[in-house]
């Protein structure tokens, strides 16, 4: 196809003098046969080829593109991508991710989207322990990305089941370039800075490019956009019963009420408890999105370098070389008390007489000021309740209730749940480092062109978190009433600092590896010569994720989490065959066998054709299977407690509730061993078409189904699984020891009862629990106009149609929350003399609400951007964009926990950016 994109970009590339980027690395080509110049590699196969649009669908974006597009970081870029079907991780402040970026191709999760460098594996995020970090791949250094939307295991092994996006890097650049630039939204934070130089030389024996490179986004808070301030959480002060009822606050709209005032605190009359019990709930809340951040800050700081030595005219050299560090800071709100590992009940403990409770008098130390509202007791209505549990009604439906006693006065013990705000928010530094060295060979050896390498890379990753709560530590200063819940900005600093705690984390991965591919035409049919390509690889992993001794033992308040650590060694071997049938009809056929140390192995085929009845049509289609290892911090994660909430009659019957209540249990996660991998089985059929000189493009059908879907198991799901009450349960569940100190990793996963019937604890983690079924639609168009004195003009259209999205069997949910079945990007360039002109539109469909069916069909999301390029007489370019030009915000829905779905749209708005590029 004369106008492919893809072959257009490798053509340029080659006659600016470039060798043809191999998948699996650089492959040697003979220098003195021309012809060997057009045969190239393309991400999906490991042999050259003339026919750039091979048997597999591969979208490029190349240099311009990455210019054109004004995005300062490879994240950013690919998030905006169609195929990044419902959106993919972006740095949320304050979680285990918070200076990641991510991709998901398909919508099927980080973790099944393999991402390659120049064809080699890109390192496993050490924090999230699966899924690769797109931030740490510097923007500058990228000469182009291929997309192939294929399952592709057959050739790269594990993770490669939704697709395979290879990054490919500048290597054959010569001179110099400086370039810099800024991006300011219209709203506070987000801002953008971006900085590059690179360098490059060349000889006739060989050739060296360094360069360096630097990126940074600012901060984004959720008080600064309107869709996600205004939060309330009961972890301000309010007080319950030892059953965890609410304890109703007298004159709740007073000041001083309990601390209901001052610096995030404030006071809601919540009115009636579902309107029929008539029950009036004074409650004190707490606003956290005053302090909290929605984006956390990142920068990328960056060097890299390539090189190649020309032993002879057979044999060369080459060595990649780079080091990437990525920082952030996030801001979370202060501590709520939650969970209390103190007395077992979950929350802070008020004892009776105790200063802080809220009923001790001043002259028995008490430190409540309005401790005589808690003098008498307070009764509230409950409703009553059948044998099934559900409320009872009378002659007039409404519903029976009965008067309880809830607070017998200043005699009952007390919980407390709380927000620790004069100790500051939750601050989180990250600092993490990726060190990559690949050094390697190419040549021929008689008719076989031949590569090996080795290559070793160290992913790196720090964490400090300040202002946690060690509770051990803090229950005996409230029992002292040391420390005031009414007046908590006025304790000294010494009570506040000596029950708080720097947390910090300690992850890393290496993994070190030796390839060696070799490939040549083995002989000649009528209609060509058989291509052929067979390889090795041996490669072995180190994974460690180390949480500090008071989060390993379940001693800090506002947060959780266990270490992580592993190893394994993993080798394979593959190859791939290209059979040219008729002139016009080629198969493919490849094959890999993985093998594992820790789990077993695999064995990935693929077949695919590629059928050209005429010059202006290519049929293409594949079949393939796929896996996916099981993750080492699956593997290896040690337990950690989590005060999980649950609904199981059995518990609330035992504790005197009614049979429907939601009830907490002790609940640890657990590592399972015995995950076995993920596999997945792929088709695809399309059509590449070229009807006119100016028109080109594709469309193509895909269908992926996964089976033994690796996903962590909920409590409710363990709880409903042993009940009986849902039939989509995981192997291996099983009641457990009531009479084991928990965590007993051995036993699995599963719950243990007492006598009564009580959940003593219960044990969750991942499991092997069902199946995925996805398939689609993927649409190219492009368009090439020539104007003559008026320049030219280039259109491409890129569009994704999700058809079906099953997950275990169950309803197709594309369309529902978090999935659109459409999203497209229209891009137009018009060129003329020294300037040209980039407008994108950029397209997310229309999907349901995740909060209620009621607010099912919210909006499509269209948003619209404008770049303006001169090219200055100096050798030097001058960029003015605006990206959202309308400053259009993101959907909003109520259901998602930052008013907005974050994995699909931008909190930004417009933004407006300059940047100067100087070429010498």
């Amino acid at each position: 196809m004369r106008n492919n994109q893809l072959r257009l970009a490798v053509r340029g590339a080659l006659a600016a003098g470039a060798v043809a980027t191999a998948v699996a690395a650089p492959t040697a080509f003979a220098q003195e046969e021309a012809a060997d110049l057009e045969r190239v590699q393309v991400t999906g196969s490991r042999i050259k080829r003339t026919d750039i649009e091979g048997a597999l669908p591969v979208t490029v974006i190349d240099r311009e593109t990455i210019e054109l597009s004004g995005e300062t970081s490879v994240a950013d870029l690919l998030r905006n991508q169609p195929i990044n079907s419902a959106g993919s991780f972006r740095p949320q402040s304050g979680s285990t991710g918070q200076s990641f970026g991510g991709l998901s191709l398909r919508a099927l999760g980080e973790g099944r989207t393999l991402i390659l460098i120049d064809g080699r594996r890109a390192p496993i995020a050490p924090n999230i322990g699966q899924g690769q970090d797109l931030n740490t791949i510097p923007l500058a250094a990228v000469e182009r990305i291929e997309i192939l939307s294929d399952g592709a295991s057959a050739i790269y092994g594990t993770d490669a089941i939704g697709g395979v996006v290879n990054i490919i890097t500048r290597k054959d650049f010569t001179g110099a370039q400086i370039s810099a630039g800024k991006g300011n939204p219209t709203r506070e934070g987000g801002d953008t800075e971006d900085a590059s130089v690179i360098f490059g030389a060349s000889s006739a024996n060989g050739q060296i490019m360094a360069g360096a490179s630097y990126n940074k986004r600012d901060i984004v808070f959720q008080r600064d956009r309107e869709w996600s301030t205004g939060g309330a959480s009961i972890f301000s002060n309010n007080f319950f019963d030892t059953d965890f009822n609410f304890l109703n606050q007298p004159d709740v709209g007073s000041a001083n009420v309990a601390g209901c005032d001052g610096a995030g605190f404030f006071t809601s009359n919540l009115g009636t408890n579902g309107g029929a019990l008539g029950n009036e709930l004074g409650r004190c809340l707490y606003d956290f999105t005053l302090q909290a951040a929605d984006e956390a800050e990142v920068e990328n700081q960056s060097i890299f370098s390539r090189a190649r030595y020309d032993i002879n005219m057979d044999w060369s050299v080459y060595g990649n070389f780079s080091v990437s560090r990525v920082k952030s800071f996030g801001r979370y709100a202060p501590v709520p008390s939650s969970p209390w590992l103190v007395g077992g009940f979950g929350a802070i403990v008020l004892p009776a007489g105790s200063p802080n409770h809220p009923g001790t008098a001043p002259e028995d130390g008490g430190l409540n000021p309005n401790w005589q509202d808690y003098q008498d007791p307070i009764f509230i209505n409950i409703a009553v309740l059948d044998e099934e549990g559900d409320p009872v009604r009378d002659e007039d439906g409404n519903i029976v209730t009965e008067s309880v006693l809830q607070y017998a006065g200043p005699g009952d013990d007390l919980l407390l749940t709380h927000r620790f705000a004069a100790n500051g928010p939750r601050d989180t530094t990250t600092d993490g480092n990726v060190y990559d060295i690949d050094v390697g060979v190419t040549g021929r050896i008689m008719d076989w062109d031949i590569e090996a390498g080795v290559r070793r890379v160290e992913s790196t990753y720090m964490e400090l978190g300040r202002n946690y709560i060690v509770s051990a530590l803090a229950q005996p200063v409230f029992d002292a009433g040391d420390y005031n819940i009414y007046d908590p900005f006025n304790v000294p600093q010494e009570a506040l600092q000596s029950f708080t705690a720097t947390i910090n984390r300690d992850a890393r991965t290496v993994s070190r590896e030796v390839y060696a591919l070799a490939s040549t035409d083995l002989f000649e049919m009528a209609a060509g010569p058989v291509g052929f390509a067979f390889g090795a690889e041996y490669r072995d992993e180190d994974y460690r994720d180390i949480f500090d001794d008071l989060q390993a033992n379940g001693n800090i308040t506002g947060s959780a989490g266990n270490s992580a650590f592993g190893n394994r060694d993993q080798n394979a071997v593959f190859a791939e065959a290209l059979v040219p049938v008729t002139d016009d009809f080629e198969v493919t056929i490849a094959g890999r066998y993985d093998d594992y140390s820790d789990f077993g192995s695999e064995f990935s085929p693929k077949l695919a054709f590629r059928w050209q009845p005429m010059d202006e049509v290519t049929m293409r289609g594949s079949w393939g299977q796929g896996f996916r290892a099981p993750t080492l911090d699956l593997l290896s994660q040690q337990p950690a407690f989590s005060a999980d909430s649950v609904r199981d009659p059995a518990t609330c019957v035992a504790l005197g509730q009614a049979s429907t209540c939601q009830v907490q249990i002790n609940g640890f996660t657990i590592a399972n061993p015995n995950l076995g991998a993920e596999t997945s089985d792929q088709y695809s059929f399309g059509v590449a078409f070229e009807p006119l000189e100016w028109l080109n493009g594709s469309l193509d059908y895909w269908s992926i189904s996964i089976e033994d879907r690796v996903a962590n198991i909920a409590a409710q799901t363990i709880v409903n699984c042993i009940n009986g009450t849902t039939q989509n349960c995981p192997p291996g569940l099983s009641l457990l020891d009531p009479n084991a100190s928990p965590p007993v990793v051995s036993a699995g996963l599963g719950l243990a009862r007492n006598a009564e019937g009580r959940i003593l604890y219960l044990q969750r983690g991942p499991a092997s629990l069902g199946t995925i079924d996805a398939s689609g639609l993927d649409l190219q168009l492009r368009t090439n106009f020539d104007f003559g004195q008026y320049g030219r003009l280039t259109n491409e259209l890129l569009a994704n149609y999700y058809l079906t999205y099953e997950v275990d069997s169950g309803d197709d949910v594309a369309g529902e929350a978090g999935l659109p079945e459409w999203r497209a990007v229209l891009r137009n360039v018009w060129t003329w003399g020294d300037f040209n002109v980039a407008y994108n539109l950029n397209y997310i469909g229309s999907q349901d609400s995740a909060l209620s069916s009621a607010l099912d069909g919210l909006p499509s999301w269209t948003t619209h951007d404008i770049q303006v390029n001169y090219f200055t007489p100096w050798d030097g370019r001058v960029t003015v964009g605006v990206d959202n030009i309308g400053d259009k915000d993101p959907v909003v829905d109520p259901g998602e926990s930052r008013g907005y779905n974050n994995s699909l749209y931008d909190p930004y708005g417009r933004i407006v950016y300059v940047r100067y590029t100087q070429n010498f």
